[in-house]
């Protein structure tokens, strides 16, 4: 995904353990992941269209080792402003 995106800030979570025993949850443990996400591709883009980018470079990862993947993905100018806030 870093390559794709070149993320000015990426944080990755893995909330597997939070998920364990549930349907569709791997035996192994893990496959659950999280992402705060900022970068210049998603300046102008839908969510819609924010989320397909980090599909698309995820791919095959999502069909092999993540279950489930949730994200906030942001422009930098919309974090920034979220971030002068706090």
């Amino acid at each position: 995904m870093e390559k794709a995106l070149e993320p000015l800030h990426l944080e990755l979570f893995d909330d597997s353990a939070a998920h364990a025993g549930h349907a569709g949850a791997r035996q192994s443990g893990g496959g659950h992941f999280s992402a705060i996400i900022v970068a210049e591709p998603f300046a102008g883009q839908s969510l819609v269209a924010r989320h397909r980018l980090v599909y698309q470079a995820l791919g095959d990862l999502m069909q092999t080792d993540i279950h489930a993947f949730s994200m906030k993905a942001y422009a930098p100018d919309e974090f920034d402003r979220i971030e002068n806030r706090q």
